[in-house]
């Protein structure tokens, strides 16, 4: 189980062949998962993590740098022309 959006998200049940694509800015953490759980992060284009905890101070630097990540090129499983070039909203 996930909980997805911070404080105020969601907790969600993934299961085997799910695909989650989490955008710059928000929060998540792993609740609970079986033994053959696996998680592949990928940040395209040689971006690389900016981990925040919501501690105090972040936030002025934090907005910055999500408003800067940029639209994705490709879907990860669909590719250039589907999945997420159609449905993100800019």
């Amino acid at each position: 189980m996930l909980h997805l959006g911070g404080e105020q998200g969601e907790k969600v049940n993934v299961e085997a062949g799910d695909i989650i694509v989490i955008p710059a800015g928000v929060g998540h953490k792993c609740i609970s998962h079986s033994g053959d759980f696996t998680v592949v992060g990928a940040y395209p284009n040689g971006l690389s993590p900016d981990l925040n905890k919501g501690e105090p101070g972040e936030r002025p630097k934090a907005d910055k740098n999500i408003a800067a990540v940029p639209f994705p090129t490709t879907d990860p499983l669909l590719g250039r022309e589907e999945g997420l070039r159609k449905i993100w909203v800019l």
